[in-house]
């Protein structure tokens, strides 16, 4: 036996000592676990591999990975029994992959929950049969010491590798090389401007979306609802595996920069795929199926640079034409140890803006220093120029709204989604995340706005002061945000901004001012109505006094109406081109969720639909029973694309919602899809990935007949036959 196994065992003997002195019930000694003290070695192993990506070394859970340990655990599980526990394990871990290991090993992880729970090993190994045991008779009672400070302490976790099912379900481990490991020059590159950004190329696709309006829509129209019937794959290119992948090919002057899982930036020939040079900057993805925390969803170029931000929270700078780092930075605080970017990054004015999540709330390394901002860079030296705080602490204009809650208990306002940009008003508007945790009740703040979560923020690109902000939900307690795209699209002399969020309602504001001007459901919401007059959301009184045990149904679910997949604005037509989906839940304090299917929608799951974006009534809805996973990408040829669940890739005719053309690719298609030209020739490009929160993981649930590979994140670049006739 090595040193460490003697270690972690001793651990486990100092737990089993530990919780025979703090888990006795009130009517005398703890009943031993089913369970014996040599399988929590393998379980620990086997949790930290399989497990703790998503539901965390603590146990604590994050997003829509339940707690596995305290309070919400307890009041999910202690009425049920082991065998229960052991069920759900089963069939729904790994992520993605319920089944895949081995029946010992579900038994061990089971074991390791119980015993992190203050649970006493017994004589006998747990096994896939062995008899259920209530679980509030094994555990320790409310309130006393677990003994995980105790496993903490005494044997680091081992280290997390991303790992191969047996039945090779799970992606193979990234290579180890590192740095610049496929030189080369890309010699007709030419700088990009300010002025590019702000009216950008036709053959190009410089940034998220399009452009700084977030439009998503692109005036090449080659392929259009006469020709796309032809279009062909032309070239398709595998990328690294595991983690998860939802990015943006960026093109400019025919050469296509893509973002792997990883960190790894390569670039490559548009029109053909051949690979010109490749920086693989790491670390390399942990698990084969990310949560999707470690996404990224953009890169931006500007001048001779290509910028980066990672899951690390680091912003790096490329040269463009060789892939050499150029800079580093940090855009969360390295000391305070907090902080991830999964949004991408934005270069405005010369400055490279980026938003930040995970951070901030109880137990954060220093509490009320480690809140959410979004904050802007020096394009050319990497030196933060300004940062906006999404959190109002004490003392601070808007830190009233949040009823008292001292700083270091307030949390959430991730910025996890790029905002836009006006140039003619100099200011960006973001989205928000909403107050952590999520249920009113648990954080304390009641009916308060909680500035500046849940918020539509506009904010002066040059300085990041706050212009204006409008709240979408006061109060917010399903997990329902309001952090996804704002589209920028001017009426005449009025300047709007749409917006959709995870409760489904699409808004319109004034972006000079903040001032609300229309709401229009797009899917079921049986939680909440908009005021017409104020824009204010009342919730369902049962939502509003939910008690710690109650069940509340809920539509939309937490995978939301609308989430991270935009929005696309068709301006030929002023038509809005919005991916839904449609699913409720029934949602408990704790997190425990039972998914269904949205009511009156027979089980169709995703749902595309167009609106008028002057009126906001409804043009077209094109319903099928697969979740759409990518952005809307509109052109002038009159198509809408998008990808799904279920591995289908489709154009529609943008003005009537019919399918004009479909193929079907390697896995979920999941991403951004954009279009280009080379030497007057378009292309249209799209990528498949793995890994993800709710988008993912909630059609897993609800699609058990969807059958699709666990890897195979690629990008796939179609075009027409050559002896393709334009016609329009």
């Amino acid at each position: 036996m090595n040193s460490k196994r003697i270690l972690f065992a001793s651990a486990v003997f100092a737990v089993v000592g530990a919780t025979t002195m703090t888990g006795l019930s009130a009517s005398g000694a703890m009943r031993a676990g089913p369970f014996s003290a040599a399988q929590l070695i393998a379980g620990k192993q086997a949790y930290e591999e399989n497990c703790a990506g998503c539901h965390q070394s603590s146990l604590a859970g994050q997003g829509d990975a339940m707690p596995l340990t305290g309070a919400g655990f307890r009041l999910a599980w202690e009425k049920r029994t082991t065998s229960e526990l052991y069920k759900q394990i089963h069939d729904t871990m790994p992520l993605g992959v319920g089944g895949s290991l081995s029946k010992d090993t579900y038994a061990d992880i089971l074991a390791y929950i119980l015993s992190f729970n203050g649970a006493q090993p017994g004589a006998v190994a747990l096994t896939s049969t062995t008899p259920g045991i209530t679980i509030a008779d094994v555990i320790a009672p409310a309130g006393a010491a677990g003994s995980s400070p105790i496993i903490a302490e005494t044997a680091p976790p081992p280290a997390q590798t991303a790992k191969v099912s047996d039945n090779d379900r799970g992606a193979p481990p990234a290579p180890k090389m590192e740095g610049l490991t496929v030189a080369g020059q890309i010699r007709n590159y030419s700088d990009v401007t300010d002025a590019m950004l702000r009216n950008p190329p036709d053959s190009d696709w410089i940034m998220y979306r399009g452009g700084y309006r977030g439009w998503s829509y692109s005036k090449l129209d080659a392929i259009n609802d006469k020709t796309v019937g032809k279009l062909q794959l032309v070239w398709s290119w595998a990328m690294t595996a595991g983690g998860t992948q939802e990015t943006t090919p960026l093109i400019h002057d025919g050469t296509l920069f893509l973002w792997n899982p990883g960190n790894v930036i390569q670039a490559l020939r548009a029109d053909t795929g051949e690979l010109l040079w490749e920086n693989r900057i790491g670390p390399a993805p942990q698990r084969a199926f990310g949560a999707g925390s470690d996404a990224n969803r953009t890169i931006a170029i500007y001048k001779d640079k290509l910028f980066l931000s990672t899951h690390e929270a680091k912003l790096i700078a490329l040269d463009a034409r060789s892939g050499k780092t150029v800079w580093q930075a940090d855009i969360g605080d390295p000391a305070l140890k907090f902080g991830e970017t999964t949004a991408g990054v934005i270069v405005v004015n010369g400055k490279v803006i980026s938003g930040l999540s995970s951070c901030g709330g109880p137990g954060s390394p220093a509490d009320a220093k480690a809140h959410c901002y979004i904050s802007a860079y020096d394009a050319d030296t990497g030196k933060r120029v300004w940062k906006f705080q999404t959190v109002a602490l004490e003392g601070e204009p808007g830190g009233e709204t949040w009823n008292g809650v001292p700083d270091n208990k307030r949390a959430g306002g991730e910025a996890w989604i790029l905002g836009t940009y006006d140039p003619d008003l100099n200011l960006m508007y973001w989205g928000t995340a909403q107050a952590k945790p999520w249920r009113r009740d648990m954080r304390g703040t009641g009916d308060a706005s909680t500035l500046y979560t849940s918020n539509t923020i506009a904010l002066d690109a040059d300085s990041g002061k706050l212009k204006w902000h409008f709240s979408h939900q006061p109060g917010e307690t399903l997990d329902l945000d309001e952090a996804f795209e704002r589209v920028l699209v001017d009426e005449g002399d009025r300047k709007v901004l749409l917006t959709v969020g995870k409760p489904g309602f699409l808004w319109k504001l004034d972006r000079v001012t903040g001032e609300y001007l229309q709401s229009v459901p797009t899917i079921l919401n049986n939680v909440s109505k908009v005021d017409e007059k104020t824009g204010v959301p009342v919730l369902r009184p049962d939502v509003v006094d939910q008690k710690l045990e109650d069940w509340i149904a809920s539509c939309p679910g937490p995978h939301g109406g609308h989430n991270w997949q935009a929005t696309s604005y068709h301006q030929p037509s002023n038509t809005l081109v919005v991916p839904l989906s449609q699913s409720c839940v029934l949602l408990r304090a704790n997190g425990s969720q039972k998914l269904y299917p949205m009511p009156g929608t027979d089980g169709m799951l995703g749902r595309l639909s167009a609106f008028d974006a002057k009126t906001l009534a409804p043009k077209w809805t094109f319903q099928q029973r697969s979740s759409f996973l990518t952005s809307v990408l509109t052109t002038g040829g009159n198509l809408a694309f998008v990808g799904d669940f279920d591995r289908n890739f489709r154009a529609v005719d943008v003005r009537t919602g019919k399918t004009l053309w479909k193929t079907r690719l390697g896995t979920t298609v999941q991403g951004h899809p954009v279009t280009f030209s080379v030497n007057g020739k378009q292309y249209i490009a799209v990528t498949t990935g793995v890994g993800g929160g709710s988008p993912q993981q909630k059609p897993m649930e609800l699609l058990p007949e969807v059958h699709r590979p666990l890897h195979g994140n690629e990008i796939y670049v179609f075009t027409l036959p050559e002896d393709t006739r334009a016609a329009k």
